[in-house]
């Protein structure tokens, strides 16, 4: 059928693949297959020729080592999409919704001209077209929408299968261009990393411990540090802590912060406003601590325990400890 080959752009930081790029392969691999078509891969940045190699479910890899690539700059990631839209000739382009993915997805649908489905969490092909699921309104209801081909399909993280194939040929691996510096409008000075990088990203984690203004100081997040370290969780924290200056606008979770969507999510202290549901409502397991029984956040939860957090962590923590130990 026209139209049914999948082209996947992976994300990679020097040679390491993001998890939401794998989800996001994953169901490239399992649309191409459903509609009977090709799966390519574009892949960019130092680290990619290696990762290229090792590949395996694409047909057509597309790399580039180019160091512009292990920034973000549109310039030049145009100039790679182009070559690879226009011989691919995609009916979906996918990609991972994290901050990159929401950056790139525009410039692929312009290539393409159509439009973007943005953070999805269901992909199906329909005839001539896609069929997606989408949440809309701060996660209260959901949007069924059908894009025809070609189409920019961008997934919510954390909620697709890492989908790896137990053998197969190689793939066919192209070189993308990439351009010359000197003849981009605008060129990266510097990169620096944020304080506090070298942590697991929300986004990545599979279990998310986040805090809100029932932890009454920043020196109290210490707590869901140490319950983080047991557990092997990121720390997050609701909009109200972040506003105050308790925790970076990195740890945000929620409608103006980041969606995310782990395995389980633990909310110490946060009451539960509408928009930060929005950003944690599709977590296959909540608890929530909280001394109000009354807080919209046990309308969520699967679990809920009503009472103070600093009485109710501390002695979480160490049952956890003694459980993983024995």
């Amino acid at each position: 059928m026209p139209g049914s080959d999948v082209l996947v752009f992976v994300e990679n930081h020097r040679g390491v693949l993001k998890r939401a790029a794998l989800e996001a392969l994953g169901e490239g691999r399992r649309l191409a297959r459903a509609a009977g078509g090709r799966l390519g891969v574009i892949l960019l940045g130092t680290g990619s020729s290696v990762r290229a190699e090792g590949l395996l479910g694409p047909q057509v890899v597309y790399r580039s080592e180019d160091p512009l690539f292990d920034s973000l700059h549109l310039e030049a990631y145009s100039v790679a999409f182009r070559a690879a839209i226009d011989e691919f000739q995609p009916g979906l382009f996918l990609l991972a919704a994290t901050a990159i993915g929401r950056e790139v997805a525009p410039l692929a649908a312009h290539l393409l001209k159509t439009a973007v489905a943005a953070d999805v969490i269901e992909v199906e092909p329909k005839g001539q077209a896609f069929e997606v699921r989408r949440p809309i309104y701060a996660g209260k209801a959901i949007a069924s929408v059908r894009c025809p081909r070609p189409a920019v399909v961008s997934l919510r993280p954390n909620t697709f299968p890492q989908e790896e194939p137990a053998e197969g040929p190689p793939p066919r691996v192209v070189d993308l261009p990439a351009p010359e510096a000197s003849s981009l409008r605008a060129r990266v000075v510097e990169s620096r990393l944020a304080a506090g990088s070298d942590r697991l990203e929300l986004t990545e984690a599979d279990i998310i411990v986040s805090g809100g203004r029932g932890l009454k100081g920043p020196e109290n997040f210490a707590l869901l540090e140490e319950l983080g370290r047991t557990l092997g969780a990121a720390v997050g924290a609701s909009r109200a802590v972040c506003d105050a200056g308790w925790r970076p606008h990195s740890d945000q979770v929620g409608q103006t912060g980041k969606t995310v969507c782990p395995k389980l999510y633990i909310a110490c202290g946060i009451s539960g406003a509408i928009q930060h549901l929005a950003g944690m409502s599709s977590s296959k397991c909540i608890v929530a601590i909280n001394k109000d029984p009354s807080a919209p956040i046990f309308q969520v939860a699967d679990y809920g325990i009503v009472g103070d957090v600093f009485e109710v962590v501390p002695v979480l923590n160490e049952k956890l400890k003694e459980f993983l130990a024995g």
